[in-house]
């Protein structure tokens, strides 16, 4: 199955990287300041990651527990990072290099699996319509313009440079297109699948990469739903139908590097996000923005190093692991991967955690930061409870010992052996 290791995997990386990075005001930067093409050809002529190094990038996400990364091969903004044969608006020509490549080697020596976003807007395009997403849809020269732009042209464009990408850097595990958006806004249409023939380009993905996953935002169905900039609450279900998932999001709101935007998660908020996306079956896709040279913020690789420490002692909880039928009390989500089931505790209660419906069926309970056993007993219901001992739990509930102090993690996790059958 396709996604097999995908359902495995359940954490990645996502890596937004282009000429907007060195602006360092967010990745829509020209579209938010309606940017004309020459006031945003600075950015192009001054792109230079000299600090880029894939090999490091590659090892950042390993260690931090991530099973594949995701780069963005194009932006909106049509900056390509890679050797495009079809337009010289790329890192071969702004830097001489070409940034796809040293990537997607540099994941293959770690072990990692390849992922590519892929823009399906171009707003350097000469043929791509101006829209109500486009930088200069306030510009009336550009809606005069626009019976000129001839679609059919791009998207021949756009197929020819997914081609490229499928053909040029062996085996691709996974394709992000970026985005769909028929609805449309102040007076402008929008685009919707007829407009990237998402047909046949789901075709030529298939042709050229057929063990490739390849998401939903063609407009039409494909492997994965991709939820962006919020959680789930339950897994996703379409008609009845369980859907594969992964939830796309940033560490500050920005998807490119942005200086000045300092509205950052903290790592026990991305822990538990990450948690809460396995507990529902689903995967996250947590997002960097490396800097104008390239280099991964400070800020952020902070943050990937506490979240590596938690996965370096709770792997087991998160990969491989998924959806568990018991309910969850109210202080976390469970996870499960084979016979065992893990508690994941957003908030440390006092002294006891009651779990519903698990009377009999562990056979052994441990923190999983360090392996120490925790005690488990069951309350008899028809014995008056004391003062001192948990009282008014549902018969067959599970009630497991915890020290008073919290575990210094980033969130404690509790190992239960599941009893044969359960």
């Amino acid at each position: 199955m396709r996604q097999q290791w995908f359902d495995e995997a359940r954490f990645g990386m996502f890596v937004h990287f282009g000429l907007y990075s060195g602006a360092a005001r967010h990745e829509w930067v020209q579209n938010y300041e309606r940017l004309t093409a020459e006031e945003y050809r600075v950015y192009f002529d001054h792109f230079d990651p000299d600090l880029f190094d894939a090999v490091a990038l590659a090892r950042r996400a390993k260690a931090t527990g991530m099973g594949y990364v995701v780069l963005t091969t194009k932006h909106h903004d049509g900056f390509c990072l890679w050797d495009s044969a079809l337009t010289d608006y790329t890192s071969v020509t702004a830097c001489g290099r070409d940034l796809v490549r040293e990537y997607v080697d540099a994941l293959r020596a770690e072990g990692l699996r390849v992922g590519l976003y892929h823009s399906l807007i171009d707003w350097h395009h000469p043929d791509f319509t101006v829209d109500a997403n486009h930088p200069r849809r306030d510009d009336a020269v550009e809606h005069e313009r626009n019976a000129g732009r001839d679609m059919a042209r791009y998207r021949s464009y756009l197929h020819g440079q997914v081609r490229e990408l499928l053909t040029r850097y062996g085996d691709i595990d996974y394709l992000f297109f970026d985005f769909t958006y028929p609805e449309g806004s102040g007076g402008w249409a929008g685009k919707g699948p007829q407009d990237w023939d998402a047909d046949g380009l789901l075709a030529l993905c298939r042709e050229l990469q057929p063990q490739m996953l390849v998401n939903d935002r063609l407009g039409i169905a494909a492997d994965f739903v991709t939820p962006e900039q919020y959680q789930p609450t339950a897994p996703i279900v379409v008609d009845g139908v369980p859907q594969v998932w992964e939830a796309c999001q940033t560490i500050n709101g920005s998807w490119g590097y942005h200086r000045d935007n300092h509205d950052q998660k903290s790592a026990v908020l991305l822990a538990q996000m990450l948690a809460d996306s396995v507990s529902m079956d689903g995967n996250m896709l947590l997002n960097i923005g490396p800097d104008g040279r390239g280099s991964i913020a400070p800020r952020d690789e902070a943050v990937l190093a506490e979240l590596g420490e938690w996965m370096r002692l709770h792997r087991s909880a998160i990969v491989g692991a998924g959806h568990a039928a018991y309910p969850a009390p109210r202080e976390g989500v469970y996870t499960r991967r084979g016979d065992r089931l893990y508690l994941h505790l957003f908030s440390w209660p006092l002294g006891y955690v009651h779990l519903e419906g698990l009377a009999g069926r562990v056979s052994y309970a441990r923190l999983l930061n360090d392996g120490s056993w925790l005690k488990t007993s069951v309350t008899d219901p028809e014995q008056q409870a004391t003062l001192m001992t948990p009282a008014g739990e549902a018969e067959g509930t599970l009630t497991v010992h915890l020290p008073v102090r919290r575990p210094d993690v980033l969130i404690p996790v509790i190992e239960l052996t599941l009893a044969p059958g359960a």
